[in-house]
């Protein structure tokens, strides 16, 4: 049997997310294609039904449904893996001290230490093959905007791990790219259930502030995920290594972020969530 076909493995792959407009464009250019999710049935039908598409259930906080999903593989590829991509990943919209401990754990393994175990279980296949290690970090790896702050530290850590795998990982013969991924319209938020704010909170003044993060306006006027999915295969293609920026004004954030002197890339982050003037409003409102 005959294994020449170059192979990719994408998790997260839901219709409308990046995962699944990534899959789409490795398929396209002829990729033997492992779309992943927790729930098949949530992976596009035009994936599924895709001649080169190997629809894998894969739950990436379970390492029974990874350890299956490397033995799926490998029965495919004989034993190898070109390119896998840890692209899954959550987030929580409160303030810090309105998150509970058990979410903020469950964020971090899902943001952090899925990808962490995903390296573990598929090295030996990504070392055979020479391959690539994909992982999808954020610009809020970079900027401490209020409201996510489990989000933010979870995504920089993946993106300093990612990194450090970059060096451990190249004597290996595997290649290693950390996105730092901007605003993408992929309608994740529309799929968002929010937390609600306590009345206890120090924060309950500003909840409507709060819940109108989930309504997806932090996506208006971004690319979309075909887009971003297009720039990405792109620079896996073409050999890159390391941090590749990827997003709505990526090469602007990216300026901002290591240009600016820090009390003005303060007032930036400040001007996108502005929490410190609507708490002043809404200690006003009590006067």
């Amino acid at each position: 049997m005959s294994f020449s076909r170059r192979s990719v493995l994408i998790t997260g792959c839901s219709t409308g997310g990046i995962g699944a407009a990534l899959a789409e464009v490795f398929q396209e250019k002829g990729y033997h294609v492992f779309a992943t999710a927790r729930n098949p049935s949530k992976i596009p039908p035009t994936l599924s039904r895709s001649a080169n598409v190997t629809v894998l259930t894969l739950d990436v906080l379970s390492s029974e449904s990874i350890a299956a999903a490397v033995e799926g593989v490998k029965k495919e590829t004989g034993g190898t893996l070109d390119i896998l991509i840890n692209n899954s990943g959550g987030i929580i919209l409160l303030p810090a001290l309105d998150t509970s401990m058990e979410d903020g754990k469950r964020l971090f393994d899902f943001n952090f230490w899925a990808p962490f175990a995903m390296l573990q279980a598929f090295a030996p296949l990504l070392i055979e093959a020479k391959g690539c290690v994909v992982n999808n970090s954020s610009a809020s790896a970079y900027s401490p905007m209020a409201l996510t702050s489990v989000y933010n530290s979870s995504k920089a850590a993946l993106a300093m791990a990612s990194e450090t795998w970059r060096h451990e990982l190249q004597p290996l013969g595997v290649r290693t790219v950390t996105l730092i991924t901007c605003a993408v319209k992929t309608g994740s938020f529309a799929k968002y259930q929010r937390d609600e704010v306590p009345a206890s909170s120090k924060y309950y003044g500003i909840r409507d502030f709060i819940y109108g993060f989930s309504d997806g306006w932090l996506q208006a006027g971004a690319i979309s995920s075909r887009q971003y999915a297009t720039k990405v295969v792109r620079e896996i293609e073409n050999g890159s290594t390391g941090i590749v920026w990827a997003g709505t004004h990526a090469l602007l954030l990216r300026l901002l972020c290591w240009l600016l002197p820090k009390p003005l890339f303060d007032m930036v982050v400040e001007s996108v969530v502005p929490i410190s003037s609507e708490m002043a409003k809404a200690e006003r409102k009590k006067i």
